[in-house]
C-alpha cells in the first residue's frame, strides 16, 4: 500500500489548458476522508477529477495509490480507474434498470463473475446502504435520498480504495443528509476506503471529514488544508473561516 493514497505538489486544474486553480499541494495518508471546499465556480469537481484521472491537470504533479495517472499508459490508467469508486451528482442511475440492476452493471463488465455471483454481490452492497428492500424498484420508483444510496452502492460494486464522491449531500432534507453522512463513516470503518468529497455542506463536513482542501476564488489558488474544525476560527485561513461560517447552518 503506498504512504500516501493522494500526494500533490503544485497542481493546477482548469479546462483548455487554462488553469482555474493553482497552487494545489497536500498529501493523504489510505483510510481518511478529505473534503474539497469552496465557493460555487472555484473548481471542486474539476479537481475531484484531476485527482481521480478521469482529466489531466494543467500542471504539477498528482499521484494517486503511488501512481502519476499523467505518466502511464492508457491501459494501465484504465487498470487505476477500477481501484476507484465514483458517486456524481444526480446519481446517474439508469432510469431502465431496477436498483439491482444497477449495482450488476460494473460487476458484470470488470469482474464478469457467473450470473448468480454477480446478483449475491449486487444484492450484498445494497443490503450494506440500506436497501434490501428496493432492489427490485426502477429509480423513478424511489425517494432523492435512496437514489443517492443506491449509487453509493453501486460506487461500492468492485471494492474501491478509492471513493470519490460529488455533493453526495446536495438536494437532501438534514435528516437524510445525515443520514448519508453516517453511512459514508461506516463505509470507510469497515473497508478501510479513502474517500474524497467536493461539498459545500459545513456541517457534512464536520461530522465526516479529516481534512479539508479550501479553494479560493479571489486568489485562484488553494488556501488550506487543515481539519475542518481549524476553519470555525479565525485565524490562519480567514477566506475559509468566512466561507464556514456562512454556510454552517447546524
Amino acid at each position: 500500500m503506498a504512504a500516501e493514497a493522494i500526494a500533490c505538489e503544485e497542481l493546477a486544474v482548469g479546462h483548455g489548458g487554462k488553469a482555474i486553480m493553482s497552487g494545489i499541494t497536500f498529501a493523504l495518508k489510505p483510510g481518511r476522508i478529505l473534503a474539497v471546499v469552496g465557493p460555487s465556480g472555484c473548481g471542486k469537481s474539476t479537481l475531484m477529477r484531476a485527482l481521480s484521472g478521469l482529466d489531466d491537470p494543467v500542471s504539477g504533479s498528482s499521484r494517486l495509490l503511488g501512481r502519476d495517472l499523467t505518466s502511464v499508459s492508457t491501459e494501465e490508467r484504465e487498470q487505476a480507474l477500477r481501484r476507484l469508486g465514483f458517486l456524481f451528482q444526480g446519481s446517474a442511475l439508469f432510469s431502465s434498470l431496477t436498483l439491482r440492476e444497477n449495482v450488476e452493471l460494473p460487476i458484470r463488465e470488470f469482474l464478469s463473475p457467473p450470473r448468480r455471483e454477480q446478483r449475491q454481490l449486487a444484492e450484498y452492497k445494497l443490503s450494506l446502504v440500506g436497501l434490501a428492500d428496493a432492489m427490485d424498484k426502477l429509480p423513478s420508483e424511489i425517494s432523492g435520498g435512496m437514489a443517492k444510496r443506491a449509487a453509493l452502492a453501486r460506487a461500492l460494486a468492485l471494492d474501491p480504495e478509492v471513493l470519490f464522491l460529488d455533493e453526495p449531500g446536495a438536494g437532501l432534507d438534514p435528516l437524510t443528509a445525515a443520514r448519508m453522512d453516517e453511512l459514508i463513516l461506516r463505509v470507510r470503518e469497515a473497508f478501510g476506503t479513502t474517500i474524497v468529497m467536493v461539498s459545500h455542506e459545513v456541517p457534512s463536513i464536520l461530522r465526516t471529514a479529516d481534512f479539508c482542501v479550501y479553494l479560493d476564488t479571489e486568489t485562484g489558488r488553494m488556501e488550506a488544508y487543515a481539519p475542518p474544525r481549524d476553519f470555525l476560527s479565525l485565524g490562519a485561513h480567514p477566506r475559509a473561516y468566512a466561507f464556514f461560517q456562512q454556510n454552517h447552518r447546524n
